[in-house]
């Protein structure tokens, strides 16, 4: 990978991340004015996309705990002898 590529990534990571932050700033506002305007139908809207964005992220998750196969078990460690077991000791 060439030094050049990754200044432009750099510059891409910024220029998203300078994004971000004005379409957050935007968002903000645009609320606010709804708010202002309509603000019992806002609240609403709000409060049922938060209580359903919860409940479909713990969705999500119970169905990928129930759906995924359990993790193969660890073979057994075997027994250190008790001098290597001292040696060990005596290193770390």
């Amino acid at each position: 990978m060439r030094v050049g590529s990754a200044r432009c990534f750099m510059a891409n990571d910024r220029s998203v991340g300078a994004i971000i932050f004005v379409g957050g700033i935007l968002g903000i506002i645009v609320y606010g004015v709804l708010e202002y305007y309509w603000e019992s139908e806002v609240l609403a809207v709000t409060a049922f996309l938060g209580i359903a964005l919860l409940l479909g992220i713990l969705s999500w998750i119970g169905y990928t705990m129930a759906t995924t196969p359990p993790p193969e078990p660890i073979a057994d460690i075997p027994d250190v002898p008790p001098a290597k077991q001292e040696s060990a000791e005596k290193k770390g």
